[in-house]
């Protein structure tokens, strides 16, 4: 009786057993179809890549050349350590065997390593870069041992002519982890961008496109066959309007000077020579820069890295002058007759102002206060003005703003008036300011760079062009300034004075060229008594300047040199200009072209 009963409730229980069964079976059936035909594109690409490899092949950067087509930056083949995470057992193993093979320490493998830390765990990252020939046979012997590490070729950034163009073209750093995440996969940990000068102007046209190549390894990691592959898409050649010839010469000139040159054609403002002194070699930053490196660049004397000809700003001096000197004449507060006598000094507003020449120029015109540089004609002329004339005319010819030149980093300058003076030190201006800015002393400030935009102005007879680097196609745009020709005519024939007639930039006159300029010495520290100042500390010497073009009646070139705490402009800035000149006419047809 029990059996039985024992056995119905089996019977009883059997039809919920073989429904969990069934069920059981089914969710089975569906796991099944789920992974196999659901989703069974993606497990298979996902076995498949067990098996496929893939590295990136580098995109060549692109060449620059000058606008000779001479080589001004090229890529040099060289090798580098990759290191798979995921290929290796013991990656401190790893480490040590890579150390002993570079002979380097493991802790500066370990620092590459963890720069990379934020890379996929199976994408190989840089390791060692340029490595010796032997150094990439060990490894390569040892790839059974050591599948991990992979040797990859790079191309290595070689600038031709080092210092002489550092702050033109700039040079390669590593890119950062902001720039890694801006970039939506463009760039990889290693990956290097422009920094400074054309190379970070222009980064994303010479940059290219990587390309990927795919192959089947074994087990061990060791290649197959290839799969298939992506050409990479180099980066762009650029042609630069640099004159290769007249950069190396005005470098030279400041081998061991401070300050900035620039050569600009007046006609479309292409710079045919910029020249930052100190400068820096590029070539050091094309391989991994060590903290020791770079700190001894940084700590080097008067700051290599800063470009002088736009990040740097300064006083004119009596380059300005060819400012008030226009003002004056559009404002009718003078002519080319109006008269002062200069007795070395002269007083305004109860204060004495003194003149650079102690004995004084006498009784001299418009004309011939630029021609001798004449402090105390634009003293007077200065008081006439204003400062809210001055500033507003020295804003026609572009001071107080960027000139657009295609580098980074470039300064804007300062021309002071009423409301700046307000704004940025809470206090009036005061009347006897003016009489320091209308020789380009006093709280205004300028770029070589501006100053070579203010005397393309007169040079090319009222036009506003914006200097530039990288040669364009077409005819450059223009920006007429709002004065008169004749005024820029007058001031023009006192600037060929000023070098051709016995003025103070006698020391730039040409025999074949007829060269218009004008010198300007800037004080660093204000002086109560005449002190010459090469008697003084260097840093607290004047600066010497030299703003010029030719050929004067028509003009195919400015030239402006500043050399810091240089002292007077006609001693130590004019006679750069002269070299430049005399090299750019012993080769050229009036056009830019190359005659040698």
């Amino acid at each position: 009786m029990e059996v039985r009963e024992h056995r119905e409730d089996l019977v009883r229980r059997l039809p919920a057993l073989r429904l969990t069964y069934l069920i059981v079976v089914v969710l089975i059936a569906a796991c099944y179809w789920f992974v196999q035909v659901v989703h069974g594109s993606f497990y298979r690409e996902r076995a498949e890549n067990n098996r496929l490899r893939k590295a990136s092949i580098r995109a060549p950067r692109g060449l620059i050349y000058d606008r000779h087509g001479r080589l001004l930056v090229e890529n040099i083949p060289s090798y580098r350590l990759l290191f798979d995470r995921s290929r290796s057992l013991d990656v401190e193993a790893s480490i040590r065997f890579a150390a002993q093979t570079l002979e380097k320490p493991a802790r500066d493998l370990q620092r590459a390593l963890d720069r990379s830390r934020e890379a996929s765990a199976y994408k190989p990252v840089p390791l060692a870069e340029d490595l010796s020939l032997a150094q990439v046979a060990r490894f390569s012997v040892e790839t059974l041992e050591h599948p991990e590490f992979e040797i990859d070729v790079e191309h290595l950034r070689l600038y031709r002519h080092g210092l002489t163009t550092a702050h033109v073209l700039g040079y390669l750093g590593e890119a950062t982890e902001s720039e890694l995440g801006a970039t939506a996969g463009a760039l990889s940990p290693g990956d290097l961008v422009g920094r400074r000068g054309i190379e970070s102007k222009q980064d994303s046209l010479l940059r290219g496109r990587d390309g990927e190549r795919v192959v089947v390894v074994d087990s061990r990691g060791r290649l197959r066959e290839e799969h298939g592959i992506r050409q990479a898409v180099s980066g762009q050649d650029l042609k630069l309007t640099l004159d290769l010839d007249l950069q190396q010469e005005a470098a030279r000139y400041f081998a061991d000077r401070v300050g900035a040159a620039i050569a600009m054609d007046p006609r479309s403002g292409e710079i045919l020579a910029l020249v930052s002194s100190p400068s820096y070699d590029p070539n050091v930053f094309a391989r991994h820069l060590e903290r020791g490196a770079w700190q001894k660049i940084v700590d080097a004397p008067n700051d290599p890295l800063q470009n002088r000809t736009i990040q740097n700003s300064y006083a004119p001096g009596s380059v300005f002058k060819v400012v008030v000197a226009v003002a004056g004449l559009e404002e009718g507060v003078v002519d080319e007759d109006d008269r002062h006598f200069c007795r070395g000094a002269t007083r305004i507003y109860n204060r004495r102002f003194r003149c650079w020449k102690q004995a004084g120029h006498g009784s001299v015109n418009l004309h011939q206060a630029i021609q001798n540089s004449c402090d105390v004609f634009f003293y007077h002329l200065g008081q006439k003005l204003g400062v809210e004339k001055i500033a507003h005319y020295a804003r026609l010819f572009g001071l107080g703003d960027t000139t657009g030149i295609d580098l980074a980093g470039e300064k804007r300058g300062l021309v002071p008036d009423l409301d700046w003076s307000l704004r940025a030190r809470a206090t009036p201006w005061w009347p006897g300011e003016t009489i320091s800015v209308a020789i380009g002393q006093g709280p205004l400030l300028v770029t070589p760079l501006q100053v070579a935009s203010m005397m393309a102005v007169i040079a090319n007879g009222g036009y506003r062009v914006e200097p530039h680097l990288v040669a364009r196609d077409g005819p450059a745009p223009q920006h007429k300034v709002a004065v008169a020709r004749e005024s820029l005519e007058v001031v023009r024939q006192a600037l060929w004075a000023v070098v051709n007639d016995r003025g103070t930039g006698a020391i730039a006159r040409l025999e074949n060229v007829e060269i218009a300029g004008k010198t300007g010495t800037a004080q660093v520290v204000a002086q109560k008594k005449r002190i010459d100042s090469s008697e003084l500390p260097f840093e607290q010497r004047d600066h010497a300047w030299f703003g010029s073009f030719a050929p004067a009646e028509s003009a195919e070139l400015v030239v402006v040199v500043f050399v810091e705490h240089g002292g007077k402009g006609s001693v130590q800035a004019a006679p750069l200009a002269r070299i430049i000149y005399e090299k750019y006419f012993s080769r050229t047809d009036g056009a830019g072209r190359d005659l040698s």
